[in-house]
């Protein structure tokens, strides 16, 4: 029996150094890993917040314009019910006034015990267009308990200023030629009296002077500023209250 050959072995010196410089690579591998990680990781979140914060503002941009919105809406509809309830208030206004003006002259006809006599109830101006003219109606009144009809003329008279001057113009320089000697009345209890004046282009009035001459009985006066008798509303029903010379 043939003897087999010894094996061979070959003796090799362990590589220490080699084996560290590895170990050192993988070290230097994970520590690049960490920090990539750490600087990715630093761009990553403030990104996501950064998403999340201008989620949230958005959030909250959409809730103000909303309210705005709604606050618009609002001052909308409260415009339009102010305005409405200003055009009521007015229009209560003048019927109360209406009434006003009805009561006092009903209470003039038929109040009191007492006749009452000749009175102006109402006063009122209306402008002529293209023109320095004025429509002038009087409303005359006496009271129904005094049963007896009342006669004579009425004339108006007008204050006001030319230049810096105060002057009166009497009926005469203002009335038409045919309504020269006043505007005649006959009365029981009511009757409007229709006349029309010319202003002179310089002249500014300030006040109306109304004069009745009963026939046999005393005169009545009244003066009323041009303000009231061109709105209308000067009757009341405690008294007279008008512009005193």
């Amino acid at each position: 029996m043939a003897s087999r050959p010894p094996p061979h072995f070959v003796v090799r010196r362990h590589d220490a150094a080699g084996n560290r410089l590895w170990l050192v690579l993988w070290l230097v591998s994970l520590l690049l890993t960490a920090v990539l990680v750490g600087l990715l990781s630093r761009r990553v979140v403030p990104a996501v917040v950064d998403q999340r914060q201008q989620r949230a503002m958005r959030a909250q941009l959409d809730g103000l314009q909303q309210q705005v919105a709604n606050l618009q809406r609002a001052a909308q509809v409260n415009g339009v019910a102010t305005r409405l309830l200003r055009g009521t208030l007015m229009q209560r206004e003048e019927e109360i006034s209406g009434l006003r003006a009805d009561l006092g002259f009903y209470s003039r006809l038929v109040g009191g015990d007492t006749p009452q006599g000749l009175k102006v109830q109402e006063v009122k101006l209306q402008p002529i267009a293209g023109s320095r003219g004025w429509n002038v109606t009087l409303s005359l009144t006496q009271n129904a308990k005094r049963d007896e009809e009342t006669r004579g003329v009425a004339t108006v008279s007008v204050d006001g200023l030319r230049g810096n001057q105060v002057v009166q113009l009497e009926w005469s320089a203002l009335g038409d030629t045919a309504q020269r000697d006043g505007l005649p009345f006959q009365l029981m209890y009511f009757q409007q009296l229709h006349g029309t004046i010319v202003l002179p282009a310089d002249f500014r009035p300030t006040r109306l002077r109304i004069h009745l001459q009963p026939a046999g009985d005393t005169p009545v006066t009244r003066t009323v500023a041009w303000a009231d008798a061109l709105s209308g509303n000067i009757t009341t029903t405690l008294g007279d209250h008008d512009v005193q010379p």
